[in-house]
């Protein structure tokens, strides 16, 4: 695909500084891009790279200033860059049908606009709809239902009864709706529990592989709409991830936290269950979240606690020997001085 800078302006909304009519043919990075490529640059730290780079053309925030460069001032370049890659790497489109290798149970419905690879299995009572796509070693259990357009990658596992809204991406290895971890009487007796609810997964939701996310005990775990959620991410019985949230890889949530909406969730965080996270927290990575957080906060460490006395803590951590030794010879004074004023009062 070729384009002129300035009909990617149109395209994006933006504005051209420089040369309007040079030719753009591919999206590189900045280290990477050459004649011919734009790039772009959304961090403030990359900005000395502006100079260096050879790229044709480069999307930037407004007010950034670069004599002799090709610039393409937009409000948020990384969402432009997105909108860009979208525009020249188009996804290839699927072509309805379902391949005679695919094995659907008497009682399914398949919408004949789904795409069905070889190798599928969709069970007695689900509801395939138009413009799915399943890609080989799908399996849909009994009265599961796949909303419109949604994407369902190899190996992806979905089990009875779940619900998959529209324009959902699940990846490959995803597994929607095994048992939640429900034992009586554990280390002793290890009493199961039937998990008897189910996962619902709402509207625009894209999940990384091999993430698993567990039925409700009763009633749902539920996925709200927008959400996405990173690679090897563990969600329990009966969460709730609100709106828009982002939870990035290998984080662990357990049965019953509630998340509201917008809020983000660094790697290899864990949430204890029962606990309420507010709208548009922020939890940092490596985080152990041990009980409610209020809205608006952004927390850190284990314990976790407020970022700023997180920071501060952290930075008292490489002068705690230091501390103590300083401690000790404070303490040691402290003592001589007590046996002195004992003798001059006796």
């Amino acid at each position: 695909m070729k384009k002129t800078l300035n009909e990617i302006a149109v395209f994006l909304g933006g504005h051209v500084i420089g040369d309007g009519r040079v030719v753009i043919e591919r999206i590189r990075g900045i280290d990477d891009a050459g004649e011919g490529d734009l790039t772009f640059v959304a961090n403030p730290k990359y900005r000395k790279k502006l100079e260096t780079t050879g790229a044709s053309a480069i999307l930037v925030a407004p007010a950034t200033v670069c004599p002799g460069k090709n610039l393409l001032t937009v409000a948020d370049p990384y969402i432009a860059m997105g909108r860009l890659l979208a525009l020249f790497h188009p996804e290839e489109e699927e072509i309805p049908g379902i391949d005679a290798d695919a094995r659907i149970e008497a009682g399914a419905d398949v919408s004949p606009e789904a795409v069905v690879y070889p190798g599928v299995h969709i069970s007695r009572g689900a509801r395939i709809e138009r413009g799915v796509v399943l890609y080989p070693g799908v399996f849909v259990g009994r009265d599961a239902v796949v909303g419109e357009a949604s994407i369902l990658y190899p190996r992806v596992t979905l089990y009875r009864r779940c619900r998959i809204g529209r324009r959902v991406v699940l990846h490959a290895g995803v597994v929607v709706g095994s048992d939640g971890f429900g034992f009586a009487d554990p280390g002793r007796g290890n009493t199961k529990i039937p998990q008897v609810g189910i996962v619902q997964i709402d509207d625009d939701v894209e999940i990384g592989a091999n993430t698993t996310i567990d039925r409700g005990t009763i009633g749902r775990t539920w996925i709200q709409r927008g959400a996405k959620i990173d690679n090897l991410v563990q969600i329990a019985h009966n969460v709730v991830i609100g709106e828009f949230s982002i939870i990035v890889a290998q984080v662990g949530i357990s049965g019953s936290t509630h998340l509201g909406k917008g809020v983000v969730i660094g790697g290899q965080a864990g949430l204890v269950g029962h606990i309420e996270i507010g709208e548009h927290v922020m939890i940092a990575a490596q985080s152990g979240v041990h009980k409610d957080v209020p809205p608006h906060q952004i927390v850190a460490g284990t314990p976790h606690a407020p970022h700023r006395e997180w920071l501060k803590m952290q930075a008292c951590l490489p002068k705690l020997s230091e501390m103590r030794a300083a401690l000790a010879a404070l303490q040691r004074r402290v003592a001589d001085l007590e046996k002195k004023t004992e003798k001059e009062q006796a």
